[in-house]
């Protein structure tokens, strides 16, 4: 698929944030890529839909899963919104979710849909699968 330049520059934002600031936590990098007026549509338990909620999730992921890593499966664009498949891995080394440290190696799939304007990230839909994470940590969950 071709995609336009600007199209080409969304998707590079996007991917610099998930290789870069979530998989070696260059915060330095999150302040440039997001947008001051960043709304979260699907904020995570515990955080904000703002750009602190998103920088306090992203620190959270790190402290609990420290050699956090994500793989990028695929990545589109449709204008400026950027979707991409995922699938984050680490080992738990701190609390997660109110989950002590288990030492456990953990992987969960996730899609999101970021809106890239001025080569910033202003908005974010997305889906994780959480509810695998507890079970792989060993918590008991109920249906």
């Amino acid at each position: 698929m071709t995609y336009t330049e600007s199209e080409a520059q969304a998707m590079a934002v996007v991917r610099r944030n998930t290789e870069k600031v979530q998989g070696e936590g260059d915060f330095a990098l999150f302040e440039e890529l997001f947008a001051d007026d960043f709304v979260d549509h699907t904020p995570q338990p515990g955080t904000t839909a703002d750009k602190d909620g998103v920088r306090i999730l992203y620190h959270r992921l790190r402290e609990a899963f420290p050699d956090f890593r994500p793989e990028i499966h695929w990545q589109t664009v449709d204008d400026d919104v950027v979707t991409t498949y995922k699938t984050y891995h680490g080992t738990h080394r701190g609390d997660f979710l109110g989950i002590a440290a288990t030492g456990r190696a953990v992987r969960f799939d996730t899609v999101d849909a970021m809106r890239v304007r001025d080569g910033r990230i202003v908005e974010h839909w997305g889906v994780a699968n959480l509810y695998g994470v507890l079970g792989q940590l060993g918590a008991r969950i109920e249906s």
